[in-house]
């Protein structure tokens, strides 16, 4: 969890760093420091978000699996006892 906080806390930075460079702005001046955090939080944050949705996604797939293997697990208990039924109907029509 906290690696892609790190990155996406990087991340705004380096949209910062690309924004001054985009104005042609020097990277550090002293009216413009504050923005520097707050492009970090913003990232961070994300990251963070990010995190969370993909907890919610492997939980729910993990979910998803769960269910469809017990459903599985179902339908192979249910074919094995028709085939059994089916095999003693050929024995008894053959014999």
């Amino acid at each position: 969890m906290v690696h892609k906080i790190l990155f996406w806390s990087g991340f705004g930075l380096a949209v910062r760093f690309w924004q001054l460079g985009i104005e042609m702005r020097p990277f550090f001046n002293k009216e413009s420091l504050w923005a520097w955090p707050m492009f970090a939080a913003v990232g961070g944050s994300f990251g963070y978000w990010l995190t969370g949705v993909e907890n919610r996604q492997l939980q729910i797939l993990a979910d998803r699996r769960s269910a469809l293997m017990e459903k599985r697990k179902r339908r192979a208990e249910r074919e094995g006892a028709s085939e059994k039924v089916e095999e003693a109907g050929i024995l008894a029509s053959t014999s």
